[in-house]
């Protein structure tokens, strides 16, 4: 029997690996929090599935998304990320990762953990939505708006709201699964 997906991902098999297994899980480890939070910087004005098809190259290029490592990054490790044609090289979002590490530490070390600070914006408990079709999924909310101003206000780059709620939506602090998709209820 096949099983109903959100829209968004139907027909390609990266995508609905992605999204069968990944997206809208409750993230609470702080390296994969800053994975996401990296890619989907990345992903800015771009498609998701070309962060996705990129994504393991991304790994290796960063270190393994190390944000300790990436804070201590100068400028021929940036020189050397910009001639890597297996990422996005976009000289702004490559600095960006760089400047995002650092504050990503500095959160750690004021609130304990990144997944303390960001999951406090929702209390710790995802919202669940009850989108009939992907399509109707909002870009931004009044609570990306503010996460991402405070962000911003702490010093990261590429954060705007549509970027910040993407990356809530994948890390399971909002349920945008369809309500007919399998996964709804499962996340």
């Amino acid at each position: 029997m096949e099983r109903h997906r959100c829209g968004w991902c139907v027909g390609d098999p990266l995508y609905e690996a992605y999204h069968d297994t990944e997206w809208g899980v409750p993230v609470r480890d702080d390296a994969t929090l800053f994975e996401f939070l990296i890619l989907e910087t990345f992903q800015a004005g771009l498609s998701w599935i070309t962060i996705l098809r990129k994504r393991e190259h991304f790994r290796r290029a960063f270190d393994g998304f190390d944000y300790r490592k990436i804070a201590r990054y100068g400028d021929e490790k940036m020189a050397e990320l910009l001639q890597d044609p297996g990422i996005v090289r976009n000289r702004l979002k490559v600095q960006s990762t760089v400047t995002n590490a650092r504050a990503f530490i500095k959160i750690q070390e004021e609130f304990g953990s990144f997944s303390k600070y960001i999951w406090g914006f929702v209390d710790g408990i995802p919202i669940k939505n009850a989108l009939e079709n992907h399509k109707n999924a909002p870009a931004t909310t009044p609570l990306s708006d503010r996460l991402s101003k405070d962000l911003k206000k702490r010093g990261f780059k590429f954060v705007g709201s549509t970027v910040v709620y993407a990356h809530m939506q994948a890390t399971g602090m909002v349920n945008d699964h369809e309500i007919h998709c399998f996964r709804y209820d499962e996340v």
